[in-house]
């Protein structure tokens, strides 16, 4: 499932993609433009922009609350979706374009020395050049999705420990 979520909605934007989720950030005020990208690009319109329930013909889901953990829960919820750890850190945190797998000795002086002799997996955007490696945000998300949105860790990994899921680092 792909999303485009307008602008007050930046950080929301962000977790979906940390979870996988093509999630296209609209800042702009035109919302004709938006529901042309919308219907383009068959997303779904995720708001907190009340008015926008005028504009039919495109999906869209009005979201209630101003905090992002409720925000997401919500998504996941009404859109009948789960998150899924062999998704987590595939796109893009900055771009929302998709990760690619980069060699060890081609981020040597891309990431801080520590980093770089302590971790063996890493990955880039060719987009915005960003280089990912797991840190401590995989066990984060984890948290994230299995306490305070309520879902069960087990459906969310099917129960194995995937060591080789990178994150941003």
């Amino acid at each position: 499932m792909k999303f485009i979520v307008t602008n007050e909605l930046g950080r929301l934007a962000k977790w979906l993609r940390i979870m996988g989720f093509d999630t296209v950030y609209h800042n702009e005020r035109e919302k004709r433009n938006l529901i042309i990208e919308s219907l383009r690009g068959d997303r779904v319109i995720l708001t907190r922009d009340s008015k926008m329930s005028v504009y039919s013909g495109t999906r869209m889901l009005h979201i209630k609350s101003d905090f992002v953990e409720e925000q997401v829960k919500q998504v996941f919820t009404e859109m009948g979706i789960r998150p899924e750890e062999d998704r987590f850190f595939t796109i893009c945190v900055l771009c929302n374009k998709p990760l690619s797998k980069a060699a060890k000795n081609e981020v040597k002086d891309k990431v801080p020395p520590y980093v770089y002799e302590t971790q063996d997996l890493f990955m880039k955007c060719n987009a915005c050049k960003r280089i990912y490696w797991q840190g401590t945000h995989l066990n984060n998300v984890k948290e994230l999705v299995a306490k305070r949105l309520q879902l069960n860790q087990k459906t969310i990994d099917g129960g194995k420990d995937n060591l080789g899921t990178p994150s941003v680092g």
